[in-house]
């Protein structure tokens, strides 16, 4: 489990602690990672979130060294979190958390400000390897993600949902995964109707009519390749 001592050596000269703040909205992860983490001798977790709101409010009260942001949670999400956060502390340090590699998640994250990138199932390891050097003031990105932001940046156009806001993301992604639009306002504590207000605008936007059309797009351009 236990990164390796070269890398380790190489990336972490400094007898500090790193402080982390771990953003995530379900327990069973949260604590799972949150186990992880404390078990390395160079990082103590040392606050937990379970929504961007109280992410935003810890970081402010606690200026972590870094915070491990996940993207997909209830309210506000963790994208517009990480956007409030740089907008307070500009030199935060953010570790984005998700499940996609590609598609507009990953660019939206790094454009609100996150200095590092990660996917849900990465070894251990690699987490470690993006705190140390995102709390040294380097940038990280799994492989994945540094290879598909290289060739979107190269076709901007091809990703129609780039244009999407965060919230309207958030929805086009529930709704892609099958979720129903009172679930989708419960998850993300906004009313029925506004999900639909939101789901019409993604449907002007994207050129589409309904939902179906919508789902064709999203796999069409690799937004949820996994479903």
């Amino acid at each position: 489990m236990a990164i390796s001592l070269a890398i380790r050596n190489t990336l972490f000269m400094n007898s500090k602690t790193i402080n982390v703040l771990l953003v995530d909205d379900h327990e069973l992860v949260r604590s799972g990672i949150e186990y992880l983490l404390n078990a390395d001798p160079d990082i103590t977790v040392t606050a937990v979130a379970s929504s961007g709101e109280e992410a935003i409010d810890l970081a402010e009260r606690l200026q972590p060294d870094v915070i491990l942001m996940d993207l997909n949670m209830p309210g506000i999400g963790g994208s517009i979190a990480t956007k409030h956060i740089v907008k307070q502390t500009p030199n935060a340090k953010i570790i984005a958390l998700s499940v996609y590699d590609d598609g507009p998640i990953p660019h939206q994250a790094i454009q609100f400000g996150a200095k590092g990138y990660i996917n849900k199932g990465c070894p251990v390891e690699e987490m470690i390897k993006a705190i140390m050097m995102v709390y040294q003031g380097k940038n990280y990105l799994s492989s994945a993600v540094a290879t598909n932001l290289m060739f979107n940046s190269q076709e901007p156009e091809k990703d129609l949902f780039s244009h999407l806001s965060s919230r309207e993301l958030q929805i086009v992604v529930k709704i892609v995964d099958g979720h129903k639009i009172p679930d989708i306002a419960d998850a993300l504590a906004i009313s029925p109707k506004t999900v639909n207000t939101h789901r019409y605008r993604v449907h002007e936007k994207l050129g589409i009519n309904n939902d179906i059309e919508l789902v064709r797009l999203a796999l069409d351009h690799g937004l949820l390749k996994n479903i």
